[in-house]
C-alpha cells in the first residue's frame, strides 16, 4: 500500500509515498475498529443507552481519528468518495443495522436517528477499510483489470449480503 500521507507504525515513521505492507495496516485497524465500533454500537443501542452527548464525544472522536488515518493512508479523493458512497448507501446500512439489532430482539425504528449516527459512521469506515484490504490482499491496487474484478465482486457481495439481511430481518 502506497501511503498518501505520513504515518508512524510500531514506532517506525513512514513518509508520504512509502510502500507499507498490507499486513502492517489492515489487521490492526480491522480489529481496533471492530472493538471501537462494537462499543459504539452497544452504547447506542443497549437497554440503558449511553447519554447522547457521551456517545457523540466518544464515537465522534474515534471517527475523527480514523478519518485522519484514512487521509494519510488513502488520500483525500478516496476519503471523499467514502463519504459520497456512504450517503448513497444509508438505506442499505439502515437495513443491515436493523438486522443486527433484530438479533438482540430490538428494532432500529425504536431509536431516534440521532442514536444511529455513530454506529452508521463506524459501519462506513469499516466497509471502506474492508474494500481497501481486499484490493491489497488480491494485489489489485496497481492492476486495473484485477482492481475492477475485485471491486465488482465486492459490490455484488455487498448487495447480496444487504438483500439477504433485509429478507432475514423481515421474517
Amino acid at each position: 500500500m502506497k501511503l498518501q500521507g505520513e504515518i508512524t507504525v510500531n514506532g517506525r515513521k513512514y513518509a508520504r509515498g512509502s510502500d507499507v505492507p498490507w499486513y502492517m495496516i489492515y489487521p490492526f485497524f480491522m480489529v481496533h475498529m471492530l472493538a471501537f465500533g462494537g462499543s459504539g454500537f452497544l452504547m447506542a443501542y443497549s437497554n440503558q443507552g449511553a447519554p447522547l452527548g457521551f456517545l457523540y464525544l466518544h464515537g465522534g472522536f474515534a471517527v475523527l481519528v480514523y478519518t485522519a488515518f484514512y487521509l494519510a493512508m488513502f488520500g483525500v479523493d478516496e476519503v471523499k468518495w467514502m463519504f459520497i458512497n456512504a450517503g448513497l448507501g444509508v438505506l442499505g446500512i439502515y437495513g443491515q443495522m436493523g438486522w443486527l439489532l433484530s438479533k438482540f430482539g430490538k428494532r432500529i425504528g425504536d431509536y431516534p436517528l440521532s442514536r444511529s449516527v455513530i454506529p452508521f459512521l463506524y459501519f462506513v469506515l469499516y466497509t471502506f477499510l474492508l474494500r481497501h484490504a481486499l484490493l491489497d490482499l488480491f494485489g489489485a491496487r496497481d492492476d486495473e483489470g484485477k482492481q475492477q474484478k475485485v471491486e465488482y465482486s465486492y459490490i455484488v457481495a455487498s448487495v447480496a449480503v444487504s438483500l439477504l439481511l433485509y429478507v432475514l430481518q423481515r421474517r
